[in-house]
């Protein structure tokens, strides 16, 4: 197969090596640091950020440029907030200090229900995707990887569909379709008895009530997930509904 036939030529080596050159570790200047395992999670629960973050010095670390950058973003949320993104940023890179994963774990066991109120969807999601890296258990890693997979592929999904010139929350026309097939061979999806998106989110659900540290964040965002109008698990929700109550009038005339 040539290269202009491929969506990534030189596939897998040259997106390994663009994924690896944007996980270069974060760098501490002389001095910096990130908070000891045993910090008051509480004090930085109640501390604010200042609205507006100082100037970012000239020569400024890795860490602190990243530091300036979450200040912006989260101006006026906790300090605690700051230090959760900090440490997503570097639990996504190569190497990080040797307490960040047990940190960030202390972090949403001992503050996740006061963080799941404050950080927004954004925040929760990178929070849920990070336990990845940073759970404890082979459980929580798994369920952490699955579900940043799902919402991955939703991003990309969902940004490619507003180029539809169809807002989110309006399911697609079934009479719209396109007699085409779907890539790699794959059957077609049935409307009116697949199950598969049952079967994508019954199960992160089920494990995710059994877990006691990332389960009430991936439970929550599951949750944020069912009530968002804009999503394709609504969209197709919607459109099932139509196929069906179309196919029952329909019954109804023959009957």
């Amino acid at each position: 197969m040539s290269d202009e036939t491929l969506t990534y030529p030189d596939a897998p080596d040259h997106l390994i090596r663009q994924w690896n050159r944007r996980r270069g570790p974060l760098s501490f200047a002389p001095g910096e640091s990130l908070p000891p395992l045993d910090c008051d999670l509480a004090a930085l629960a109640r501390r604010r950020l200042p609205a507006t973050a100082s100037p970012l010095p000239e020569g400024a670390s890795g860490h602190a440029q990243k530091r300036h950058e979450l200040q912006a973003d989260l101006a006026g949320q906790s300090e605690l907030a700051l230090l959760n993104g900090l440490l997503i940023a570097h639990l996504r890179k190569r190497r990080y200090p040797a307490h960040v994963p047990a940190l960030f774990h202390r972090i949403w066991r001992e503050q996740g229900t006061a963080l799941m109120q404050d950080l927004s969807p954004r925040w929760l999601i990178s929070s849920l995707i990070s336990f990845a890296e940073a759970g404890t258990t082979e459980e929580e890693r798994s369920l952490a990887r699955e579900m940043g997979m799902l919402f991955s592929l939703m991003k990309l999904y969902e940004f490619e569909r507003l180029h539809s010139g169809s807002p989110p929350d309006k399911p697609f026309a079934l009479r719209q379709k396109v007699k085409a097939d779907l890539p790699m061979g794959m059957p077609p999806f049935s409307l009116v008895s697949g199950g598969l998106d049952i079967n994508l989110l019954a199960p992160l659900w089920d494990r995710a009530q059994r877990l006691d540290v990332l389960g009430p964040l991936a439970c929550h965002l599951l949750d944020r997930l069912n009530g968002d109008p804009g999503t394709l698990f609504r969209r197709i929700a919607a459109m099932r509904s139509r196929k069906r109550a179309r196919i029952e009038a329909r019954q109804a005339q023959e009957g």
